[in-house]
């Protein structure tokens, strides 16, 4: 690995497990600080003590930061820890993800479960942490998609899916939103399916997968300032291939952000 990643500062939403948290271990073993988010402060501190322990990081490179992603005033508060004390942020990982669930599920702030922790919530906190984002040449966005955002439609008139709902299709859409907004020119991001892992989202794809490691890989890959990026690129793993072709609509692009601007209660 190139030590290129030394002495940027990292972001993982997510890190607590799977990509997220192999993704956290490959930054720091090369020399990154790496913020790692996780649902709850107890789940952030067990990934840290567990990188600390079990691959010998140093723990002046690691920082657990707590959020729950289906509360949106978790997000904001998060966003303004990181700002506070990362004025400069080279790197944010939107990787957090949950399967949606079999039943459809509502958050507080109204909003279709996966929809808003897979897309609103990392739309949001991308959005508050631009300014720390912007600063530095090679800072940008990873958006942790998947391949499954072929098969989505977002439902403008019912983006909650509240007439009709199926977790595969609830899924999708939170994953082709993902995608579409990383041609938003406000920050300069990427989106990449890692492959299908062994991860707690496995059974949305099939039976068996590649090593989470394995698929960090390719999300640590496109972290690194080595590695040229265009905006709104989408890799399937490490090659740069067409997304859906809604993700590179204008008009899509357009009309994602207004509809994401008002579930997340900002107004553009």
């Amino acid at each position: 690995m190139p030590s290129t990643l030394s002495g940027r500062t990292v972001l993982v939403t997510g890190a607590t497990s799977g990509i997220g948290y192999e993704t956290a271990r490959q930054l720091a073993e090369c020399g990154a600080t790496v913020l790692l988010h996780g649902r709850t402060p107890e789940e952030a501190q067990a990934a840290t003590d567990r990188l600390i322990a079990t691959a010998g990081i140093d723990g002046t490179h690691l920082q657990p930061l707590a959020a729950d992603f289906a509360r949106l005033d978790e997000v904001e508060n998060l966003a303004r820890a990181v700002v506070r004390e990362h004025p400069r942020l080279d790197v944010l990982v939107n990787n957090a993800a949950i399967a949606a669930p079999e039943r459809h599920t509502l958050t507080a702030d109204g909003n279709e479960i996966a929809f808003q922790v897979n897309f609103l919530a990392h739309y949001l906190l991308t959005d508050l942490l631009a300014a720390a984002l912007t600063t530095d040449p090679g800072g940008r966005v990873v958006n942790v998609s998947s391949s499954l955002h072929r098969t989505a439609a977002i439902q403008w008139n019912d983006p909650q899916r509240i007439r009709r709902y199926s977790r595969l299709a609830a899924y999708a859409q939170s994953q082709l939103a993902l995608t579409v907004f990383a041609a938003d020119p406000r920050v300069t991001a990427v989106s990449v399916h890692p492959g299908i892992c062994e991860t707690g989202l496995l059974a949305l794809y099939g039976n068996e997968g590649e090593s989470a490691a394995e698929g960090a890989q390719h999300v640590v890959r496109l972290c690194d300032p080595a590695t040229e990026i265009v905006n709104g690129a989408y890799y399937d793993r490490d090659e740069r291939v067409a997304p859906a072709a809604a993700a590179t609509d204008d008009r899509t692009i357009k009309r994602l952000n207004k509809l994401a601007d008002l579930l997340v209660g900002h107004t553009a």
